[in-house]
């Protein structure tokens, strides 16, 4: 029985989801962004159970068509983004289609008038998000991170950086060695 989940981004959320299922006595087969498959059928009173443990963790299971592909678009844009070990240079919106076997201008659509935001800014936001996780990891350059998530340009990066975070990236990265020194050696 497949069954869909709300909010779900992480591997976080997949480890609370498992967990919450063994509670209920229930053997999960897959168990992915967004949606989970259980070996077993399971009851209204089960299904109520599960939801209510999930909410607590701001996950939420879903029944009605648009809000599953909803999710289904946001978590292709997850993957891609946070988890593709090498992100290919594509078209969003051509990859998107493919992958969802819908048009992508009924995708936009419904995505903006349910979350509120465009698609685009959807990925721009979680782009920025990635950027500042490589940021911190401190393993590559700017130049090196505009290349791996497809800007056509450090300058590019850097003005979409600062649009979304109000910081530039180079000053982003100098707050974190500040935090940093304050905890090795505060004072």
């Amino acid at each position: 029985m497949k069954l869909y989940v709300r909010n779900m981004v992480c591997i976080r959320c997949k480890m609370i989801v498992k967990q919450e299922l063994k509670k209920l006595s229930l053997h999960c087969v897959i168990v992915e962004l967004g949606e989970i498959e259980i070996l077993e059928t399971i009851s209204p009173v089960q299904l109520e159970e599960l939801n209510v443990a999930l909410l607590k963790y701001g996950l939420e299971l879903m029944d009605d068509r648009k809000s599953i592909l909803i999710e289904k678009i946001k978590k292709v844009i997850i993957e891609l983004i946070h988890y593709a070990e090498e992100p290919e240079k594509i078209n969003f919106s051509d990859y998107l289609s493919e992958k969802l076997n819908h048009n992508y201008t009924y995708l936009a659509n419904l995505f903006s008038e349910t979350v509120g935001i465009n698609i685009e800014h959807y990925i721009i936001m979680h782009k920025i998000e990635r950027v500042k996780e490589l940021l911190v990891y401190d393993e590559l350059t700017l130049t090196e991170i505009s290349y791996q998530l497809h800007y056509s340009s450090v300058a590019h990066l850097s003005n979409q950086f600062k649009k979304m975070t109000g910081l530039t990236p180079s000053h982003f990265k100098k707050l974190k060695v500040y935090r940093r020194k304050g905890i090795v050696n505060p004072g």
